[in-house]
């Protein structure tokens, strides 16, 4: 699938990616609700309904990746809450084989996502990922989202990367796109973000379903 001969970079998304989305979609999903639930006083299906309506206009945005500013917005200690359901963080299987085998061939591998640096660090401290990265660009640090196309050209300006000789693995059909429209040569989606639901629609993309199909 991959011809790993014409690759020189290795662009990597995190959450969904890497790591299972099932860590995010059960805190965001059911554990933010019920302690916003407790602290406001509200039955938790109220509390669902107005926190899904207040995601969904940040969807798209930085502010809908950061810790900080949900922290303000819902009165919650949101670092110490994702602490309480940190055992959840799981590497994808195969992720850190491939990581070493990929770092065997001489490749230069990045970590590009969009998590906010305090998500970062706690995941980091869960798991060995951090350890398998020659640099990781946070998008927080940068100003915009990887679904906006002058990401890209931002992070060209702090860590340039020859877009004709990357390879972008990511969940998101929003960054993708992005990142196609910049020009990166190689893209690859992923069938099953979260372990604990169904295949998603990968739309126009190629996609993996394991990382032991794109083994160097």
């Amino acid at each position: 699938m991959i011809a790993w001969n014409e690759v020189e970079t290795l662009l990597l998304d995190m959450d969904g990616t890497l790591l299972d989305l099932h860590y995010d979609n059960h805190f965001w999903l059911e554990h933010v609700p019920k302690r916003y639930a407790e602290a406001r006083g509200l039955a938790l299906a109220a509390a669902k309904d107005e926190l899904l309506a207040r995601y969904k206009r940040a969807e798209g945005t930085l502010d809908w990746y950061c810790v900080d500013y949900w922290s303000r917005e819902l009165g919650l200690d949101i670092p110490q809450l994702k602490e309480e359901v940190d055992h959840l963080i799981a590497v994808h299987p195969h992720v850190l084989d491939f990581l070493d085998a990929v770092k065997a061939t001489g490749k230069r591998v990045m970590l590009v996502t969009n998590a906010h640096g305090k998500a970062i660090e706690l995941k980091f401290r869960r798991t060995r990922l951090g350890e398998h990265f020659d640099t990781v660009v946070c998008a927080h640090d940068l100003g915009q989202p990887k679904e906006q196309a002058g990401f890209w050209e931002r992070m060209q300006q702090v860590q340039p990367f020859d877009k004709e000789t990357a390879l972008l693995i990511d969940d998101s059909l929003p960054v993708l796109r992005s990142a196609r429209g910049y020009g990166i040569r190689e893209l690859l989606a992923v069938y099953r973000p979260d372990s604990k639901l169904p295949e998603k629609d990968v739309g126009e993309f190629r996609a993996i379903r394991s990382f032991r199909e794109i083994m160097p």
